[in-house]
């Protein structure tokens, strides 16, 4: 593995509270979204905190290293300049797939817009392996990667997420950001054990750990980011530090932000876990120094510790099945990992029917939840839109949505549903929707030649016939 850098307490770095976390106290250091940045410079709060020596790590969201696809060279070479221009120890991804389709399964290339959980078996270990592989030998940092929260679950698994999670360290020595709260949102939706899946992780691969919050709604439990993290998460999260001192622990949150205030009592009461659950497996266990250069001095840090043994469990956790023998097929594994993401993709987005073995109620859960997800992304790249459109705008995207699988990420999808209006001859108000189409048609042009090109000849067209005296708009 190397050594791990030692990083201490820290927040998820956003532009909404970019000079709320610059102010918080024992903010050890910072995580960004790496899509958010560019790779050339860094928004001023970012550089400042760099000035000052607060570490930086990229947090990536678009790779989708377990879908069947190898993963792209644009968004790998992005990753990994922006690792470079902050000087990062280490980039992070997930154990997910965000898009299914295309070349592999030979139907239409869809995105979720989400991350979504790959099927615990051995044909999608075996594309995750060769996905990371293909990552770590393109980053110029370590990389590791984190478990995912889940609404559904994959029939016949072969797995359970631990000994998933300790196959795919093994195989490929890639380092795991474990969620302590993507662990309790799948013992919720899942009944899935966390005290189980901790037991069988391999301690000596965690680079750091997430904390965040969520809610629970009609038996569902939503990892939104956007509430208080709640005395269960941190109940997981003292459990995993009874077994291991973490080279970090970082808050999450991307919506609803809070005062300066609460963020800092969040932060307070994480460490306060840390420390405490720490103190009690001190007993049981020694606190090694952790190895690893550049931690930066804080006050308030937690101790510097290194991954431990962990605290022998009541019962030993179960050994992973051996895998099925077979000859190897690469080729064959992608293809059957892809067509069943696609099929699963397929029905939360696109409205076909739901893949056999799955929870058809759950997958309608799941399904609303990513159009909601869509719509309010949407309306933050595209604030001109719900502006215009009012109370109009979430229920229009939303019947756009369930006809109009997204294809092309967020800004193109925001031109999707402007152009799907338009042609509809929507909004009913003239005014409405003369600024609908004036901000089209900034925006358009911008784009590459294709069917949705086409379609713009057929929405001039259009307005043309509605203009006032039957001219086009220039």
């Amino acid at each position: 593995m190397g050594d791990v850098k030692r990083l201490g307490v820290g927040i998820g770095w956003r532009p909404e509270i970019a000079e709320a976390v610059e102010g918080l106290a024992g903010v050890d250091w910072v995580e960004v979204v790496a899509e958010n940045i560019c790779g050339d410079h860094l928004p001023d709060s970012l550089a400042r905190l760099r000035a000052r020596g607060v570490t930086v790590v990229p947090h990536g969201v678009s790779l989708g290293l377990g879908g069947a696809d190898r993963p792209d060279a644009g968004r790998l070479d992005a990753l990994a300049r922006k690792a470079e221009l902050l000087g990062a120890p280490l980039a992070t991804e997930h154990i997910a797939f965000v898009r299914a389709g295309g070349a592999v399964t030979a139907t239409p290339l869809l995105e979720a817009g989400h991350l979504l959980p790959v099927p615990r078996t051995w044909d999608a270990l075996d594309v995750l392996c060769e996905n990371v592989r293909i990552a770590q030998d393109a980053l110029p940092v370590p990389l590791a990667l984190e478990n995912i929260a889940a609404l559904v679950a994959w029939p016949g698994e072969e797995l359970t997420e631990g000994q998933f999670l300790a196959e795919l360290v093994e195989r490929t020595g890639v380092r795991l950001l474990i969620d302590v709260a993507n662990l309790h949102t799948n013992h919720v939706n899942r009944g899935e054990d966390p005290a189980e899946a901790l037991a069988a992780l391999p301690v000596e691969a965690l680079a750091y750990v997430h904390v965040a919050g969520g809610l629970e709604r009609d038996g569902v439990w939503h990892d939104t980011h956007a509430h208080p993290v709640p005395p269960a998460v941190l109940d997981v999260l003292a459990e995993l530090c009874a077994r291991v001192t973490p080279p970090g622990v970082l808050l999450e949150r991307d919506d609803r932000f809070p005062a300066a205030e609460e963020l800092a009592a969040e932060l307070a009461a994480i460490r306060t876990t840390v420390e405490s659950a720490g103190a009690v497996a001190g007993s049981a266990r020694p606190r090694p120094l952790l190895i690893g250069a550049g931690a930066r001095a804080s006050g308030g840090a937690m101790p510097a510790a290194a991954p431990a043994a962990p605290v022998v469990p009541a019962a030993a956790p179960a050994p992973a099945p051996a895998a099925p023998s077979r000859a190897s097929d690469p080729a064959g594994a992608r293809q059957r990992v892809g067509l069943a993401e696609a099929a699963l993709l397929s029905a939360l987005v696109a409205g076909t029917p739901a893949p056999e073995g799955f929870d058809v109620k759950r997958l309608g859960v799941q399904g609303r939840a990513l159009a909601a997800k869509r719509a309010d992304v949407v309306a933050k790249v595209a604030p001109e839109l719900p502006e215009i459109l009012g109370e109009e705008y979430r229920p229009a995207f939303l019947t756009y949505a369930r006809k109009r699988p997204m294809t092309d990420g967020y800004r193109h999808d925001a031109l999707d549903f402007v152009e799907s209006l338009l042609v509809a001859g929507l909004p009913a108000d003239d005014t409405a929707r003369e600024r609908l189409t004036a901000w089209w048609r900034e925006r358009a042009g911008i784009r590459p030649p294709g069917p949705v090109a086409r379609l713009g000849h057929r929405i001039r067209t259009a307005l043309a016939r509605t203009a006032p005296g039957g001219g086009e708009h220039r």
